[in-house]
């Protein structure tokens, strides 16, 4: 799969193509049924398909002080696109310019003129162009004058309503990692390169690997049974902190994971670390030593979790 971006020309073998837009944050259910409905036309039709997402996220532009809410990284979504079978990930570089854009201009010289799209599949609720002006009738109507055709998929929902972003993030707050991975047909999956820390964890036995937690959303600081994949695809079961270590002083967000009977250096590689359930929350303890039996335990009721959920 290529990965392009708006201000580079959309290669000749790609133009003429189908174009699934919208943020696609997490890639969620309904996300999934976006992209799905893209690839059925192309496919049908022997065009190539295009995701098209934004970044930095709108949000994010207009809100530059907005605490940590995404859910996947570009890198995150290139794999996943990939998975679904796209030709092509497309990034909007979302900037002043974009923002300032106006839903005309978007439609007919960012998306037919800069990327050559023929067909575009976004969600219903799917808003762009300068003050959201523009929603799926307007992308239909200004379409039409230029030969360009447009469909948009309602919202996946449940029993408890609409699938979202916004109700994987709740969830993740509330620590509910298996009602996430429901939603997002995976487990939520946290990537980072592998630091250096102060080693502390080796000392009593515990070596983690550490991972700054960077733009993503914070979910409940707590205890978590884990599963870490390593850059040659691996699954390694174990447990992980997400939080700020109370025990010790100062401070220091990290997401720690401690990987069961593994042994091998992981500083400087790119990891993933899966959050399967959650344990307890964070607590300070008085002493090493019942932090190190805490940990133990913890360490068993992962081992337990994770036998009951398969990879």
């Amino acid at each position: 799969m290529e990965r392009l971006t708006s201000d580079q020309p959309v290669p000749d073998a790609l133009r003429g193509g189908v174009v699934a837009l919208g943020n696609f944050d997490g890639f969620h259910r309904g996300h999934q049924a976006v992209v799905g409905a893209a690839m059925a036309k192309g496919r049908a039709s022997g065009r190539p398909v295009l995701v098209a997402s934004f970044d930095p996220h709108p949000v994010r532009y207009f809100k530059p002080d907005t605490p940590p809410f995404r859910l996947t990284t570009l890198d995150q979504r290139a794999a996943l696109f990939a998975e679904a079978g796209a030709d092509a990930m497309l990034v909007f570089n979302f900037n002043q310019m974009l923002a300032n854009v106006s839903a005309e201009a978007f439609v007919t010289d960012w998306l037919i003129g800069r990327t050559g799209a023929t067909h575009v599949v976004t969600g219903e609720d799917f808003t762009f162009g300068k003050g959201r002006q523009g929603n799926i009738a307007v992308l239909a109507e200004i379409g039409a004058r230029h030969g360009l055709t447009c469909e948009a998929i309602g919202q996946i929902s449940d029993a408890g309503g609409p699938i979202s972003s916004s109700r994987i993030r709740d969830a993740l707050i509330d620590g509910d990692c298996e009602e996430a991975a429901r939603l997002l047909t995976r487990p939520y999956r946290i990537a980072g390169i592998v630091q250096h820390g102060d080693k502390l964890g080796r000392t009593i036995g515990f070596p983690t690997a550490n991972i700054d937690m960077g733009n993503y959303l914070r979910p409940r600081y707590g205890i978590y049974a884990v599963r870490v994949r390593l850059p040659d695809g691996r699954l390694v079961d174990g447990a992980a902190n997400l939080g700020i270590r109370p025990t010790f002083d100062p401070p220091k967000e990290l997401l720690e994971a401690y990987l069961f009977d593994f042994s091998e250096s992981l500083y400087g590689e790119q990891v993933e670390v899966e959050l399967i359930s959650f344990l307890r929350a964070e607590a300070k303890f008085d002493s090493l030593d019942a932090l190190t039996a805490q940990m133990d335990a913890d360490c068993a009721e992962a081992r337990v979790r994770l036998e009951h959920s398969p990879a």
